[in-house]
C-alpha cells in the first residue's frame, strides 16, 4: 500500500485498470456507512466530477446517473449500525470499502482510495489524501456513496419521521441532537456514539419503529427488591 498526496490525472497509470474508492457517512449518528468504488471508461469522460461535499444535491444526483450510465463498471456497499458499533467506524469504513470493490464485474488492478488508509483486501491499493477532488475515479465514487447514503436516508426517514433524517441526514446538527434529546434513541442511531450513549446511559430508547419512548432509570438508580 503507498499513501500520496500527489495530485493525480485520470489515467496516469495507463497499464493498469483503476477503480476510485470513497465512503460516505463517517461522522452520522445513525444510519450504515456506505461505500463506492467506480472504474471509469477512458471513452466517456464525465464533466464536473470533484468532491461530492462540494456538489449541489441536484448536481451530485445528475451525476450519479452519468457516472452509472458510463463506467465500466461501479459498486456500492455498506455497513449497518451495528457492525459499525461492533467494529468501530473506521473499520466499518474499511469493511464497507472492501465490499464495494469486491461487488466491481471488472476485477481492478489498483484501488485508489480517498484518505489515508487502505482496507485490507487482495487488490493493490494507494491512498490518496483527499482524492476526492484530485482523482475523478475516486470523485465518481465518493458521489455514488454520498447519492446512496442521502437516499438510504431518506427511507428511513419514513420509518422515524420524528428525527428529520430527510434534513440533516444523521449528522449532529442542533436539529437533529435536538429531536434526540426529545424522541430518545431509536433502532437505527449508532449506540457508539458518544451523544447517542451518554442518552442510553440515562434510559432514553425508542421501541422499534413505533415512535413510542421509553424510559428505564439507569443501573445506579435502581433498588433491589427481595421477593
Amino acid at each position: 500500500m503507498k499513501n500520496t498526496e500527489q495530485t493525480l490525472p485520470l489515467f496516469d497509470y495507463v497499464s493498469e485498470v483503476i477503480c476510485g474508492v470513497d465512503e460516505a457517512g463517517r461522522g452520522p449518528l445513525a444510519g450504515p456507512v456506505f461505500a463506492a468504488a467506480v472504474i471509469l471508461d477512458p471513452a466517456y469522460p464525465i464533466s464536473g466530477l470533484r468532491d461530492s461535499k462540494k456538489l449541489t444535491e441536484a448536481r451530485r444526483d445528475v451525476l450519479a446517473l452519468e457516472i452509472k450510465a458510463h463506467a465500466l463498471s461501479w459498486s456500492i456497499a455498506q455497513c449497518s449500525e451495528q457492525e459499525i458499533d461492533t467494529l468501530n467506524i473506521l473499520q466499518a469504513s474499511m469493511l464497507a470499502m472492501r465490499r464495494a470493490i469486491e461487488g466491481l464485474h471488472v476485477q481492478p488492478s489498483l484501488a485508489l482510495i480517498d484518505g489515508n488508509r487502505c482496507p485490507v483486501m487482495t487488490v493493490r491499493s494507494e491512498a490518496i489524501v483527499k482524492g476526492d477532488d484530485k482523482v475523478p475515479a475516486i470523485s465518481a465514487a465518493s458521489i455514488l456513496a454520498k447519492t446512496a447514503r442521502d437516499h438510504a436516508l431518506h427511507l428511513l426517514h419514513q420509518d422515524y419521521p420524528q428525527y428529520a433524517f430527510d434534513q440533516h441526514k444523521g449528522y449532529p446538527t442542533a436539529l437533529h441532537l435536538e429531536r434526540l434529546a426529545l424522541h430518545g434513541v431509536s433502532p437505527v442511531h449508532r449506540t457508539s456514539y458518544a451523544p447517542v450513549r451518554r442518552l442510553l446511559e440515562a434510559g432514553m430508547h425508542v421501541k422499534a419503529a413505533t415512535g413510542i419512548v421509553a424510559h428505564t432509570a439507569p443501573t445506579s438508580e435502581l433498588q433491589a427488591v427481595d421477593f
